[in-house]
C-alpha cells in the first residue's frame, strides 16, 4: 500500500528527535554537572547527573560512585572482546546487522513511497533483531566513559536512525525503507569478527579485509542514500522530479562515480541526489587516493616475491639476507660477480623483509641469471623453507655499518643466525658484526660449529686493526684493502700513477696446494724461489705446529725454523688461479733452468709422483683438520677465541726468538704486551703539563663521540699496536684525544695495555693537538664517530673531514723532523725548496668513502664512479685515507671462493 508523506517524516523523525534530543539532553546534564561542582554542593542529585560526565569515574569520590563503578566494570568485562561471552555479543550483532541489511535488500524491491503491511513475514524478525540492538546499546551506553563522544560515534549513529524507526513500524502496524540502508556501516567491523574467529592471521589478509569492508560499506551505504532520495524526490517539489530506480542501479551509479567513468545511462535527476554525487565524487577521488595504491601492493608487488626457491640437485646457491639495500647489494655483487661469467656456477638468493624499490628492483632484473629475490625475513621458518636454506651452500646475514644504534644491528643479525641455526643445525653461516664484544654470544648458540665453516667478520676488529697497521707501517692499510677492490674496467684514469694503482687492483689473495718438491725448505727459500722462478708473491702458509696441539694454522711470513711439508696450503698474492697452479706444477728437474714463467706446466714426473702420494695426502689432510676441530672443540673458550681471532694468523709466539721480552709482561695466551690494570686518572694528560709530555715518535688517536654515543671498541685498534712480536722498545705510546666521558667508558677495555694515556679535549682545537706534541708523532689516526641518525648520509663523516681539514693546516717547522721518526716525511712542496713546513702524517677513517672530494679535489676522475673515487684518490693511495667498506667485498670474497675455488 501507499505510504503518506506524513508516515514516512514520522519514520525520520523518530530517529532525528532521538538523535539530537539525546545531545541535548547529555550536554545540559554535563554542563549543569560542572557548574554544581564548582559551587562544591554535590548532593544526590550532582551523583545522578556525574553518570553523564566524561570523567566521572576519575574525579569523584569513590564512596558516592561505588555502586556505580562495579556495575560498569562488570559491563565493561561483558562488552570486551578479550571475554568469551564479549567475543560472542560482538559476533552476534555483526551477524544481526548483516541479516537487517539482507532484509533491507529484500524489501527494496518494492517501490519506495509504498509501506509494508504485517503480512510480511520480514517484519518481525527485523523487530526482534533490533530489539537486541536496543539492549546492546544500552549496555554500551552505560560502559561508556564519555557520553557525548559515545552518542556521537558511528556504530551510536547507526542504532539511533535504525531503531526508533522500528517501534514506530509496529505503533503503526506498518513498515518502511527509510534510513535502514544505514546498517551497511556495520560491515566496517568485519577485520575484527574474522580475527576473533581467527579466520585471518596474516597482515596481507587483515590489510585486504579492512580495504574490503572500507569499500562494500561506503557503496551500500552511499547507493541506500541514491535509491532513497532518488525514488522520493526533492521535499520542496512533492516528489515530482522522482525516478523508479532499483537498489541495484543505486549500487551500479555508485561504483561508476567511484571510478570516475560516468557512462550516463543511470544519472541522478533530483537535486538531493545531484549534490550528493557531487560530494561523493571528491569523496572517492581522496578513497581512492589513499587506498588504491595498497591494493596494489596486495595483489602485484607482494605476490610477485612470495614465490619459493626451488632447490635443484648439483647446482649451488647461497642465500644472503639482514641488511638488503641497494648499496649492500651492489657491493656484493660487484664483488662476488668478478670472475668471468663462465666460472659463476653459484646463485645468490636474497631474502630481504620489504619488498624492493624500483632501483633495487631494477638491479635484480639486471643480474637476472645469478640472483633472486625473496621476499621474508630470517627469524620465519616459513620464509627460510621458501630460501631453501637448508640446501645452501652458506646463509651470509649482511650488517649495515651506517646504522645509528650498532648494538640493535648486531642483536638482531645474532638473532637470525639462532633463527636459521634452529631451523637447520648444520647450515654454514657468515655474519657481520659492528661491535666485537657482541661476537661472545656466537659460540654460545648450541649448533654454531667453527670446523663446518661457520665464521664472523667483525667490522669492529678489522677496521680499527688495519688502521692500526697502517699507523705503524704507513700505507699498508690500503694494500691489504686493494687487495679487497674489484676493479672497474669503465675506469679511464688520466695520470699516468693512476693506471699503475689500476693495475695493482688486479691482484688478489689466492690459494694453492704447493708441489711436493718443496718438502723440507724453509719458507724464505720457497717464498724467494716463487718470487724468481714464477713471478708470484707467497705471503703465508698453513702449517701443522706440534706445539699447539697438532692444529692446522695460518701463518704469515714465518721464520727460517719453519719447514714445509708435503700438500702445504700457500698463500698467494696473484692476478689469476692460472698463475699460482705453477706453484703446484714446479719439479726442479723440469722447471730448475726454466726461466719464463709460463713454460711451468704440469710434466710427466710431476703427476707420477703426485698419483703415488694423492692418496696419503688427502687421507693425512682431513685426519688433521678432523684432529684439529675435535681439539678446538675441547681446549679453546668463546674468550680466547675472541680475543686470537684476528690475530693469530699473523703473530704466533712459537716461531718467535725475540729473548729481550719476558713472560710476565704478557697476557696469558702470550700474544700482547700486558700490564697491571691502570687507574684512569694515572693516564689523563693535562694541557698545563705540556713541558712534562715527552712524547716522541708517537701514535695520536681522535676520537669523537660523548657520554651516549656507542662504542667503537678502542681495544680492537690498540691490541695490534701491542702485539708480542714487538719489543718493549718498538712499542709506541699512545696518545687518545677526545671526550672524557667517552674514554672514560672504553678505559676498562684498555687499562691493561702499557704506555696509553688520555687527552680531554678535542682534535678541533690546536691547543690540545699541541698539548700531545702532535708535531712530533709517527702518525695522527682520526677514528670516525659511531653512527648518528642524520637525514643525509654525508653528514655521517663531518667530524672526521673536520678534524683532518683541522690537523692538514697545521704548519711545522722541519726543524721538528729527527732521525729517530721514520714515520714522519717531509712535504714534497720541501723538498723542491718551495715550503719551507711539513704537514703531520694522517691517516683519516670514512664511514661514506664518496666524501673523499670533501679531503682532496677530484677532477681527474669521473665523478659518478663513486666507489672508485675513493681508491683512486692521491689520499688513499698514500695510505692517508681509509674507508671499511671493503668488509662487503671481504665477506662476497669469503663466500665467492668457497663456491668457485677449483679442485687441488
Amino acid at each position: 500500500m501507499s505510504c503518506r508523506i506524513e508516515v514516512q517524516a514520522a519514520f525520520l523523525l523518530s530517529s532525528f528527535v532521538t538523535f539530537f534530543s539525546g545531545l541535548v539532553v547529555l550536554s545540559i546534564c554535563r554542563l549543569t554537572w560542572r557548574l554544581i561542582k564548582r559551587r562544591q554542593s554535590i548532593k544526590g542529585a550532582g551523583i545522578i547527573l556525574e553518570l553523564f560526565s566524561s570523567d566521572a569515574i576519575t574525579r569523584s569520590p569513590l564512596r558516592k560512585l561505588h555502586w556505580y563503578g562495579v556495575f560498569r566494570n562488570q559491563i565493561e568485562m561483558l562488552l570486551s572482546a578479550q571475554t568469551f561471552v564479549g567475543q560472542v555479543l560482538v559476533i552476534l550483532v555483526f551477524v544481526l546487522s548483516i541479516g537487517s541489511l539482507i532484509i533491507y535488500f529484500i524489501n527494496s524491491i518494492d517501490p519506495v513511497g509504498s509501506c509494508s503491511s504485517y503480512g510480511d513475514k520480514t517484519i518481525p524478525i527485523d523487530l526482534s533483531f533490533n530489539a537486541f540492538f536496543s539492549f546492546y546499546f544500552g549496555l554500551r551506553f552505560l560502559a561508556a566513559d564519555d557520553k557525548i563522544k559515545f552518542w556521537l560515534e558511528m556504530n551510536s549513529i547507526v542504532d539511533i536512525f535504525t531503531i526508533p524507526p522500528t517501534f514506530i513500524s509496529f505503533y503503526l502496524k506498518s513498515n518502511w525503507l527509510g534510513l535502514r540502508f544505514l546498517r551497511a556501516l556495520r560491515l566496517l567491523e568485519l577485520p575484527q569478527i574474522l580475527q576473533i574467529l581467527q579466520a585471518i592471521k596474516t597482515s596481507n589478509s587483515v590489510k585486504f579485509s579492512k580495504l574490503l569492508s572500507i569499500f562494500l560499506s561506503t557503496w551500500f551505504t552511499a547507493a541506500g542514500f541514491i535509491h532513497l532520495v532518488e525514488n522520493s524526490g526533492d521535499p520542496w517539489l512533492k516528489g515530482r522530479n522522482a525516478q523508479n530506480i532499483s537498489y541495484f542501479d543505486s549500487v551500479y551509479v555508485v561504483i561508476v562515480t567511484m571510478s570516475t567513468v560516468g557512462f550516463g545511462d543511470v544519472v541522478a535527476k533530483t537535486s538531493l541526489g545531484r549534490m550528493f554525487i557531487m560530494c561523493f565524487t571528491l569523496g572517492s577521488l581522496v578513497l581512492f587516493a589513499n587506498y588504491v595504491p595498497e591494493i596494489v601492493e596486495l595483489f602485484a608487488n607482494q605476490r610477485k616475491y612470495t614465490n619459493t626457491y626451488e632447490a635443484v640437485k648439483g647446482k649451488k646457491f647461497i642465500v644472503v639476507c639482514g641488511n638488503i639495500t641497494v648499496d649492500s647489494v651492489t657491493a656484493f655483487l660487484r664483488n662476488f660477480l668478478r670472475n668471468k661469467p663462465g666460472e659463476i656456477n653459484t646463485e645468490i638468493v636474497f631474502l630481504g623483509e620489504v619488498p624492493p624499490s624500483l632501483e633495487l628492483e631494477t638491479i635484480f632484473k639486471c643480474n637476472l641469471a645469478y640472483t633472486t629475490f625473496i621476499c621474508g625475513s630470517a627469524l620465519k621458518w616459513k620464509d627460510l623453507k621458501r630460501a631453501a636454506v637448508e640446501f645452501s651452500e652458506a646463509c651470509l646475514i649482511l650488517a649495515n655499518p651506517l646504522c645509528s644504534d650498532s648494538y640493535a644491528e648486531d642483536t638482531s643479525n645474532i638473532m637470525r643466525v639462532l633463527s636459521i641455526k634452529n631451523y637447520y643445525s648444520k647450515t654454514r653461516v657468515i655474519i657481520q658484526i659492528l661491535q666485537s664484544h657482541n661476537k661472545v654470544f656466537l659460540p654460545k648458540i648450541p649448533s654454531w660449529d667453527w670446523s663446518i665453516g661457520d665464521n664472523i667478520i667483525c667490522f669492529a676488529e678489522l677496521k680499527l686493526g688495519f688502521i692500526a697497521q697502517g699507523c705503524l707501517v704507513p700505507g699498508l692499510c690500503t694494500f691489504l684493502t686493494s687487495l679487497f677492490v674489484e676493479q672497474n674496467k669503465k675506469v679511464s684514469p688520466r695520470e699516468l700513477w693512476q693506471r699503475h694503482f689500476l693495475h695493482g687492483l688486479k691482484n688478489k689473495i689466492l690459494t694453492q696446494r704447493l708441489s711436493d718438491d718443496f718438502a723440507g725448505m724453509s719458507f724464505p727459500e720457497v717464498s724467494r724461489l716463487c718470487f724468481m722462478k714464477m713471478h708470484l708473491m707467497l705471503i703465508a702458509i698453513e702449517h701443522k705446529s706440534l706445539l699447539t696441539g697438532g692444529s692446522c694454522g695460518l701463518i704469515l711470513n714465518p721464520p727460517s725454523q719453519v719447514k714445509l711439508s708435503k700438500n702445504t696450503l700457500g698463500f698467494f698474492i696473484a692476478e689469476s688461479p692460472i698463475e699460482v697452479r705453477r706453484a703446484f706444477f714446479y719439479c726442479s728437474n723440469c722447471h730448475g733452468d726454466v726461466q719464463n714463467p709460463e713454460l711451468i706446466e704440469k710434466c710427466s714426473c710431476t703427476s707420477m709422483r703426485h698419483q703415488q702420494s694423492t692418496g696419503a695426502a688427502v687421507t693425512a689432510m682431513k685426519n688433521n683438520r678432523k684432529e684439529s676441530s675435535g681439539t678446538g672443540k675441547q681446549d679453546s673458550s668463546s674468550s680466547e677465541h675472541e680475543s686470537s681471532l684476528s690475530y693469530s694468523s699473523f703473530a704466533i709466539r712459537t716461531f718467535l726468538e725475540d729473548t729481550e721480552q719476558e713472560f710476565d709482561q704478557l697476557d696469558s695466551s702470550g700474544m700482547f704486551h700486558w700490564c697491571k690494570t691502570t687507574p684512569l686518572d694515572k693516564v689523563i694528560l693535562k694541557r698545563t703539563d705540556k713541558p712534562k709530555h715527552t712524547f716522541q715518535n708517537h701514535i695520536v688517536a681522535c676520537v669523537f663521540g660523548d657520554a651516549h654515543s656507542a662504542l667503537i671498541g678502542l681495544r680492537n685498534f690498540v691490541m695490534p699496536l701491542r702485539a708480542s712480536n714487538y719489543t718493549q722498545k718498538e712499542l709506541k705510546d699512545i696518545v687518545f684525544i677526545g671526550s672524557l666521558e667517552y674514554l672514560q667508558r672504553e678505559w676498562r677495555f684498555l687499562r691493561n695495555f702499557p704506555r696509553v694515556f688520555i687527552m680531554p679535549g678535542s682534535a678541533l682545537y690546536s691547543g690540545d693537538l699541541h698539548a700531545v706534541n702532535i708535531e712530533d708523532c709517527a702518525m695522527c689516526a682520526i677514528l670516525a664517530p659511531s653512527p648518528k641518525a642524520v637525514s643525509n648520509q654525508i653528514l655521517v663523516d663531518t667530524e672526521a673531514i673536520m678534524a683532518t681539514l683541522n690537523i692538514g693546516s697545521l704548519r711545522i717547522s722541519p726543524t721538528y723532523l729527527r732521525p729517530s721518526m721514520p714515520g714522519i716525511l717531509p712535504d714534497a712542496n720541501e723538498c723542491n725548496g718551495k715550503s719551507k713546513y711539513r704537514r703531520v702524517s694522517m691517516l683519516t677513517e670514512l664511514r661514506n668513502p664518496s666524501n673523499i672530494h670533501f679531503i682532496e679535489q677530484l677532477g681527474s676522475l669521473e665523478r659518478s664512479l663513486t666507489g672508485l673515487s675513493l681508491h683512486l684518490s692521491t689520499s688513499f693511495s698514500t695510505g692517508a685515507v681509509f674507508s671499511g667498506n671493503f668488509l662487503d667485498s671481504l665477506l662476497a670474497t669469503v663466500s665467492a671462493a668457497e663456491s668457485t675455488s677449483p679442485p687441488n
